[in-house]
């Protein structure tokens, strides 16, 4: 049998890397395609080919295009929500026609399948109707929000013009060893880091804001069975997974457990609260758990235990 062939964008990054791996253990050759603007070739798995191009570029489109690859898992993206308010057309530049320069080879290239990183926590509008599910109402608050819905739709639209089987997987507040405490980081990374340094950890609000946290370990699970999934698409929410635990985990209640994790003590802070910021979120992963035969095996406390380590061990 001839090797299946993967390439997994952003797969010098947090995420991406570990969705690479996992791709690996499925039977794949994978090539990266990384920028390296913010992953590291420390990242990229043994035995994986990384190609360091913008995935905007025609080196990019040609490597996809002419590479006779059976799936593309896009993970490459701008994603602070920060910089897509200041700057949304640099958003929707890099996320939206980032995307369709690979969707535009994958149709060359005869591509099978499309995986797509989007987000749970940023298409659904606020609401206290948790945890929601692939149908609840969709209303993104920032450009980035709207660059990862508008991105569905793209997919769903190559899909049915050209039958490409795609699936789109709304991640919920993912974590894990790799992730920066740098930048637009997760607030794990965060907490850790400064664990790490032995600072006080910073509370914005009253702590009451809630997150689900899914473990970038089961997120890469996740990845791998989605290239199993060939459902035909015949709207964004057929083809889409919540990849989250379904549970709501306030700032406060995750300080204390990563304190915990650590087994170091220091303080935790107050600061105002952020405007605009969201109260509560949490989504839904029984359709994931029946379709993609899925579900999160990774507990908060072991995941925050086993990412601390990776930070004591190697975190700045």
């Amino acid at each position: 049998m001839p090797e299946k062939k993967a390439v997994v964008t952003g797969g010098a990054g947090f995420i991406g890397s570990h969705v690479s791996e996992a791709l690996q253990r499925e039977g794949y050759h994978v090539t990266v395609i990384d920028n390296l603007s913010s992953g590291s070739e420390s990242n990229v798995p043994h035995g994986a080919e990384l190609v360091v191009c913008d995935v905007r570029s025609e080196q990019a489109r040609e490597l996809i295009a002419g590479g006779g690859f059976d799936v593309v898992d896009h993970h490459a993206a701008q994603m602070d929500v920060r910089v897509s308010v200041a700057d949304p057309m640099l958003d929707a530049d890099i996320n939206l026609m980032g995307l369709l320069n690979l969707l535009e080879a994958a149709r060359e290239g005869d591509v099978k399948k499309f995986i797509f990183a989007s987000s749970g926590g940023v298409v659904y509008g606020e609401s206290d109707d948790l945890p929601h599910n692939e149908t609840a109402p969709k209303l993104p608050v920032s450009p980035y929000g709207v660059s990862k819905l508008g991105s569905e739709y793209y997919l769903a639209m190559y899909s049915m013009l050209y039958g490409i089987k795609v699936v789109s997987l709304r991640y919920a507040n993912v974590y894990g060893p790799r992730q920066s405490p740098h930048g637009e980081a997760g607030v794990v990374a965060i907490f850790g880091s400064r664990i790490k340094k032995g600072e006080n950890l910073t509370v914005f609000g009253d702590g009451e804001q809630t997150r689900d946290y899914v473990f970038v370990k089961d997120v890469a699970r996740a990845n791998a069975a989605a290239t199993r999934f060939d459902a035909e698409c015949t709207s964004i929410d057929k083809v889409a997974f919540n990849i989250g635990t379904g549970t709501e985990t306030s700032v406060v209640q995750l300080a204390n457990a990563m304190l915990e994790a650590s087994g170091i003590t220091v303080a935790i802070e107050n600061a105002p609260a952020r405007a605009g910021e969201l109260l509560r979120s949490s989504v839904d992963n029984a359709r994931a758990k029946k379709l993609l035969d899925w579900e999160p095996s990774v507990e908060l406390v072991g995941g925050l235990r086993e990412t601390y380590e990776w930070i004591a061990g190697v975190a700045g």
